[in-house]
This record gives structure tokens, sequence and C-alpha cells, in this order.
């Protein structure tokens, strides 16, 4: 389903500024409050628009969220696209592509935290975020095989189980390492702690 038709109205092409505004509002909120405490009026009012407008571009809070998930995963893939393949450095080419995601749900933390709890209680939340999350499974397993056919990565029996369990551990460390809670890795060591375990189980020690 395209991000015009899920869970709120098609914007007009003169609306797409209000709608980023709505959009950037609700962000700014997430910052200090929990999405159940801000109200449709407090989201409105952030973007200079009256609730009639908010209802025009948004069938609700959570809608804005699946918005704030289509913008960060457009940064993802684009990121991604730029690093192209492993090439004859596979340990740098990890390491940028995980810290890829590390960047990105790092600097908008309180969307990271957010998503992570709709997705708990959530249907169409929890969805979005498979269906996306589902393509980077797939990306990973791709690279894995490819890594085999060089001779590089070690006999994995099932790359795309590996890849389920590195990207879920990713959701999970990223989140709660930006939630401030315990036990979780602090965000400092974060990217470097992510990458040894990806290379460890991809490649073995002969590749560290």
């Amino acid at each position: 389903m395209s991000t015009a038709t899920r869970g709120r109205r098609a914007a007009r092409a003169s609306g797409d500024e209000r709608e980023r505004a709505l959009v950037d509002a609700f962000e700014a909120l997430l910052q200090t409050r929990a999405m159940a405490d801000i109200a449709i009026d407090e989201i409105a009012a952030g973007a200079g628009l009256s609730r009639s407008a908010f209802y025009f571009y948004f069938a609700s809070k959570h809608a804005v969220l699946l918005e704030l998930l289509d913008r960060m995963v457009a940064e993802v893939d684009g990121r991604l696209a730029e690093l192209g393949g492993p090439g004859d450095e596979p340990i740098t080419w990890w390491r940028d592509a995980i810290g890829v995601f590390v960047d990105v749900f790092g600097r908008h933390r309180a969307v990271t935290q957010t998503l992570a709890e709709a997705r708990a209680v959530v249907p169409e939340v929890r969805n979005e975020w498979a269906r996306r999350s589902g393509r980077w499974v797939e990306q990973t397993a791709a690279v894995i095989v490819a890594e085999r056919r060089r001779g590089r990565a070690r006999e994995i029996v099932d790359p795309r189980a590996t890849s389920t369990a590195l990207n879920a551990m990713n959701e999970q460390a990223i989140a709660a390492s930006f939630a401030g809670g315990a036990p979780a890795v602090p965000p400092g060591e974060l990217l470097d702690v992510l990458v040894d375990v990806w290379l460890a189980a991809i490649y073995g020690r002969s590749i560290l």
C-alpha cells in the first residue's frame, strides 16, 4: 500500500509543506513526551494548522508515525544503495552498512523508541515494520550468499536465518541503546559491538 493511501487521505501537491510541517511537529513533540500523551490539537498547533487540517492529511497519530518511518527507511535505502557491494574490503563495507542504521535511527531516537513500543501493540505499525525490515533481511542474505561464492564467508547453514537473527539483533540493540535503559550497549560503543558480532557470524575469526 502506498504512502498516500495507507491510513490517510492523499495530499494535494500544494499541501506538501503542510504535511511535512505536521510530521516535523509530531517528531518534535516526541522528543519530550510519549505518543499517548500527545494530542492531535498539539500536533496541529505545532505545525500552525487546525485540527481539521490534521485530519485532511492523516487519519491518526499512528499514520504520522508511519510517515516518519517512511522518511527513515528512504534515507537508509538511499545510503545503502550508494554503498554498492562489499567489493575487496568487506569489513569496511559491513561497518559502513551497519553504520547507516545506527546513524539514521540514532538521529531519530525518539521515533525509533516510539516505533518499538507501537510495534508491540499496533498491528498496522507492526506489519509495516515487518515489510520494511523483511526487505533488509533479504538484502543481507543475498550479500552473505555472494560472499560465500567468493569463498570469503563461512558455510552458514541458512544465510536467510542468519540474516534474520542479525537484523533482529540490530533492531533490539539500537532501540535499547538509544532508549537509555538497561541492559543496553552504550551508544558510543554500539557500532563496534554490532560490527564485531556480524563479522564473527558471517566470516568467523579468519577475517577479524
